[in-house]
């Protein structure tokens, strides 16, 4: 049996999580799990690195303080699962973003985390810097995950909408009808610009179940305010990260309502990352939203999105049978199977790439 590892920390920079998972058909069989927080000190300075606020010689630190991490949440999860080494096939490692400039005269994105150190310190094959193929072919190389759920989650019986509640929210339009194609973007902030307010004025990295967020009210005019960004009016394809949505964005909203008390910002920003996430979903009946990542954890956000898309249905994946935490790491193994297989690994309708590229680049053990 091939087994395979997903390496992935979003957006939201507070970990590693790991998967040891094998592939059969469209069935997926996770073996084994491991999240790995990060450091205190080194979520920081990614950060910091994050808004531009890093040298050169930190950024390469950086690089190398990650991959050694993202090497020992493999190890650790080896170590968990019991299995023999030598019948991981390969590691995908996506790294951690700190920069995403999909636009402009030289784009690019940049991940920290490096592969080699990886490949060398668990001496399985690796496979790292998914983006950049499908950048070079014109693409926004991201999202990346719409491949795996359009192969894994996709039905003949309904249209589907895997929504990922990241840092970063993004959606892969599967329609029913195999004529239709399958369609993915970023739609705007999930847990980022929450998570980042809740420390800035809480010393908390995130309001746990919602319930801060709870204690206030929508400020109608500060949520108009937001609106207004033209990200969330701009057609696909197209991605986005911290880079835009972060503390200074919110702050910078705020100014024009000083009257705002904190609470009812946290609020606000809830019901941004709702309507946002909404709004830009194909409507098509019947249909069901199948939701993942950390978002799925906040109760208030689930239930907004709920009650904000009735009619439609709101599930989450593990009704597909992956569970919403490890739906990512898992696409990343995935797509390191692709990889080594000589399988594309984009979809070019959700990239904007040219066409069908294989991704990665490959660190042998």
């Amino acid at each position: 049996m091939d087994t395979w590892i997903g390496l992935m920390s979003g957006t939201s920079m507070d970990g590693i999580d790991a998967v040891l998972v094998s592939f059969q058909d469209k069935i997926v069989c996770i073996h084994e799990t491991h999240s790995s927080p990060y450091p205190e000190d080194l979520r920081h300075r990614l950060e910091l690195a994050s808004q531009n606020q890093a040298t050169p010689d930190e950024i390469g630190e950086l690089d190398t303080l990650t991959g050694t991490l993202f090497a020992d949440a493999a190890e650790n999860l080896i170590r968990k699962s019991g299995i023999d080494r030598s019948t991981v096939s390969a590691i995908g490692s996506h790294g951690q973003t700190l920069r995403h400039q999909p636009s402009g005269p030289g784009r690019f994105s940049l991940q920290v985390g490096n592969p080699a150190i990886i490949a060398e310190k668990t001496r399985v094959t690796t496979v790292g810097d998914f983006r950049s193929r499908d950048m070079a072919a014109g693409g926004q190389g991201a999202p990346l995950v719409p491949a795996f759920h359009k192969h894994f989650f996709g039905s003949e019986n309904e249209d589907r909408c895997i929504l990922n509640l990241g840092g970063i929210a993004n959606i892969t339009w599967i329609p029913s009808n195999p004529e239709k194609p399958v369609t993915g973007f970023d739609t705007g902030p999930a847990n980022a610009l929450m998570d980042a307010w809740c420390q800035d004025q809480t010393g908390r990295p995130f309001d746990e179940d919602g319930q801060w967020a709870e204690e206030g009210i929508v400020d109608q005019a500060l949520l108009g305010d937001m609106l207004s960004d033209a990200y969330f009016e701009r057609p696909a394809p197209k991605s986005t990260g911290k880079e835009k949505f972060n503390l200074q964005w919110v702050k910078t909203m705020v100014q024009r309502h000083p009257e705002t008390r904190p609470e009812d910002v946290q609020r606000t920003l809830l019901k941004l990352s709702v309507i946002t996430a909404v709004r830009q979903i194909p409507q098509s009946l019947p249909m069901t939203v199948y939701a993942c990542g950390g978002g799925t954890r906040n109760r208030v956000f689930m239930n907004e999105l709920s009650q904000a898309l009735t009619p439609v249905r709101l599930l989450n994946t593990a009704e597909l049978g992956i569970d919403p935490q490890w739906v990512e790491p898992t696409a990343f193994a995935w797509l390191a199977r692709q990889t080594i297989n000589g399988k594309p690994g984009n979809l070019a309708e959700a990239t904007g790439a040219s066409g069908p590229r294989i991704l990665g680049a490959i660190y042998p053990a």
